[in-house]
């Protein structure tokens, strides 16, 4: 168990990132998949950096905060 808990904080580091990737890659997909989303597809590219940007700066502002 401890091995795949190194190999999870070497390769992620923090469950907020894994899932707020994971979630993202789910939405870009189904904007690129499904046909009726196709008029929003364009927005991809913006929502990506946007979306990342969310994820790593929600990880950080949870670092930075103190724990009481």
């Amino acid at each position: 168990m401890n091995i795949i808990k190194a190999v999870y904080n070497f390769i992620v580091g923090d469950m907020v990132i894994l899932i707020g990737v994971l979630v993202l890659l789910a939405v870009l997909l189904l904007i690129n998949n499904v046909a009726a989303l196709a008029s929003i597809r364009v927005i991809t590219g913006p929502l990506l950096i946007v979306a990342l940007l969310a994820i790593l700066i929600t990880t950080l502002l949870r670092e930075i905060k103190p724990r009481g």
